[in-house]
Parts: C-alpha cells; structure tokens; sequence
C-alpha cells in the first residue's frame, strides 16, 4: 500500500516539472474588418496554429503583432509562406524585444515584400522598422493588455479629430427633419420617432496598432482586396 502512495506522489512530482504548454497565438478583429494576430512565442507548429485563426468577418488587412515576442524554432518556411500567400496586406508590428524566431519572421516577410514593419527595432538593430513607432515598454505592455487604454504620453491627445466632433454631428433621422417641417399640429397623436444615434466605436490609443490599421484600411480603399 505503500509502493502504491509513493508511486502517486512520485507521478505527481514529475507532472508538477513538466513545462506548460506554450499558448498559441491570439485573434482579435478592429473596426471590424482588420484581423490581429498577436504571437508572444513561436513554436514548431506556428503554421499550423496560424490556419486554425479563422475570422468570420471580411478582412481587408492583416496585423501581425510580435512585440515581446521570441522563439527557438528556425524552420519558418511553413509559416513565410502562408503569411505571404494573403490575399490582403499584412503589417507587422516589432520592437525592442521581438527576438529569435519571431525577429526572423517578420525579417523574411520584410524581405519578401510580403508586408510592411512598425516600431523599432530589435536588440541586434537588424530589423529596422519602414514605419518608425517610439513608444515605452510600459506603455507598449499596457496596450497589448487593452489597446485602448489611456496612458501618460497619450491622455493629452485622448479626444481625436472624430471625439472632438462627435458632439456636433446631428444624428436625427430623416423621418424626424421631415416631421419637424409639418406645421404644428398636422402630426398630432403620432408616436415620436426615435433619432438614430451610431454606436461610437472604441478609440485604438496603442500608437503602433492604430497606425497599421489606418495604413492596412486606406490600403483597402485603395486597391480592393481580390477576396
């Protein structure tokens, strides 16, 4: 009875070491059609999990988000070659801790001309970005956490051009302009009519994420994604 206890404890010592799995990479869709993949450690099956991120909306662009992302697997063919193959544009995101497989990713893309870098560069200075993004650490970790979070290098600039008129766009339907021009008591004992008002949509305040959905959308508007 013994051999048997000290077998499970045995067991459950040796689970207990095991390394966690690592997880995979994350989706999110902004402004509704640009899909974000954030990737924080390449593995070797990287592709793969790439294939299984299935967005149901329709996507004009890409965002491949690998700050603070790292990686030991060098056999990336799978994974430069499905990146390459969109259809849409692809925009990567790096920065001083991008490193090992994911640094060399987002190279091979870049040489590629399969997509187009912002932020910094890496450790080694070998990856320098098309589109340069200085933002801290801090701040980048807390946008990665909520990308519309409200920092200290960005709260003097939280209210963009869009916030700032939002206040004055009149949301009244037609119906009503039109039930504003009837003489006064013509529409008597009718049910007001509710003013349409557009949901407003979220703020990207991560200076990096909003720059690359911006260039990936009016790249959009430009040339037409094929499908």
């Amino acid at each position: 009875m013994n051999r048997v206890v000290i077998c499970f404890l045995a067991a459950g010592l040796f689970a207990a070491r095991l390394p966690a799995a690592e997880p995979g990479p994350s989706m999110t869709v902004f402004e509704g059609n640009v899909l974000c993949i954030r990737a924080g450690h390449l593995t070797d099956d990287f592709a793969e999990q790439l294939r299984s991120l299935q967005a149901t909306n329709k996507i004009v662009g890409t965002v491949l988000d690998l700050r603070f992302a790292d990686g030991k697997d060098q056999t990336l063919d799978a994974a430069v070659k499905l990146l390459a193959a969109r259809k849409t544009p692809l925009a990567m995101l790096v920065n001083s801790e991008t490193r090992g497989a994911a640094a060399e990713l987002a190279q091979r893309l870049r040489a590629a001309r399969a997509g187009i870098l912002f932020g910094t560069t890496n450790v080694a200075e070998t990856l320098a970005a098309d589109i340069q993004v200085q933002v801290s650490p801090e701040d980048e970790r807390r946008f990665l956490a909520d990308p519309f979070a409200v920092t200290v290098t960005n709260e003097m600039a939280s209210f963009s051009a869009k916030d700032d008129l939002l206040a004055y766009v009149d949301h009244t339907s037609e119906a009503e302009l039109v039930r504003k021009s009837i003489k006064d008591g013509e529409d008597e004992g009718d049910e007001p009519l509710t003013p349409r008002v557009a949901p407003a949509q979220p703020v990207i305040r991560d200076p990096s994420l909003a720059r690359a959905v911006d260039l990936l959308e009016a790249l959009a508007l430009l040339k037409p994604s094929r499908g």
